[in-house]
């Protein structure tokens, strides 16, 4: 069953790489048909991706989220899914080429810099052993990928206006959504993001009482969560009540989703924790 997860990844890595050209060639030229092959590549690398993880789950015997291989399949699952889900609502297949890539480039660290032993399945210490942690890596998951989605819109919001405001929109910025529309898209991706972040943070509390005897130890881990949920916090609070919109608020997503990365690759790979993957 090795063999055929190994190809299941590779499958869902060579369709999120090729989705992103097609999306980007779509941001160039702007032809739609390769758009719409990009939406159902995109299915394809989905239906693998899943396929993957449930393969793992059925090799490991347990839910896969507990390595930093299975998270990162699980995180690009998470990205190319909601993607999938917004791109139908919003209607704003350009949005591809600002999102798509991000799914692929978590596949090609883990293709690329990932040795195939840390990649390996191992068997789960009793402490890992709870529905608590199912919970939180899902809610993670899902809430990563709206946020890696406002983002993308983000940065195309600043882009976007950026031309406005010079009057120069020629080009492929011209063929960017209304900068009103980014703007209202991003933050309905973090209104989103926000209280799956909330519940993810809970279940990984109660989830640490069940493994250590401890809701909460400032482990690095939780420390940059904490700081992810307190930068999306302030977001969605300085547009409430103070009516925050435009450059300001299309950099806090952009900051936000830095802190994202920043909590799984920094702290994972880089500092040491109970959440660690570092050797």
């Amino acid at each position: 069953m090795v063999a055929q997860e190994n190809l299941l990844f590779y499958i869902t890595f060579a369709a999120y790489g090729l989705a992103t050209f097609l999306y980007i060639g779509f941001l160039v030229i702007r032809n739609q048909f390769l758009a719409r092959v990009g939406y159902y590549i995109i299915v394809i690398g989905v239906l693998a991706n899943t396929a993957a993880l449930a393969l793992r789950a059925m090799v490991a015997g347990y839910v896969p989220l507990t390595n930093g291989y299975e998270f990162l399949l699980a995180f690009s699952w998470g990205i190319a899914s909601v993607y999938l889900f917004a791109e139908k609502k919003y209607q704003i297949p350009v949005a591809g080429a600002f999102v798509v890539p991000t799914a692929w480039l978590i596949l090609a660290y883990v293709a690329v810099l990932m040795d195939p032993a840390s990649r390996a399945a191992r068997p789960l210490m009793p402490a890992l052993q709870s529905n608590w942690l199912t919970y939180h890596v899902i809610t993670a998951m899902f809430s990563y990928g709206a946020f890696a989605f406002s983002f993308g819109v983000g940065i195309m919001y600043l882009w976007k206006k950026s031309a406005e405001s010079r009057e120069k929109q020629r080009g492929v910025v011209a063929f960017l959504p209304s900068s009103e529309k980014l703007d209202e898209i991003g933050y309905r991706l973090i209104a989103i993001g926000f209280p799956l972040l909330t519940l993810c943070i809970i279940t990984g509390a109660i989830w640490a009482e069940y493994a250590w005897g401890r809701y909460w130890s400032w482990d690095p881990k939780e420390t940059w969560s904490l700081i992810t949920w307190l930068i999306y916090a302030a977001y969605l609070h300085a547009r409430f009540t103070y009516g925050w919109k435009g450059n300001r608020a299309a950099w806090m997503a952009v900051i936000g989703f830095l802190a994202v990365l920043f909590t799984f690759f920094g702290v994972n790979y880089f500092l040491s924790g109970l959440h660690s993957y570092a050797k």
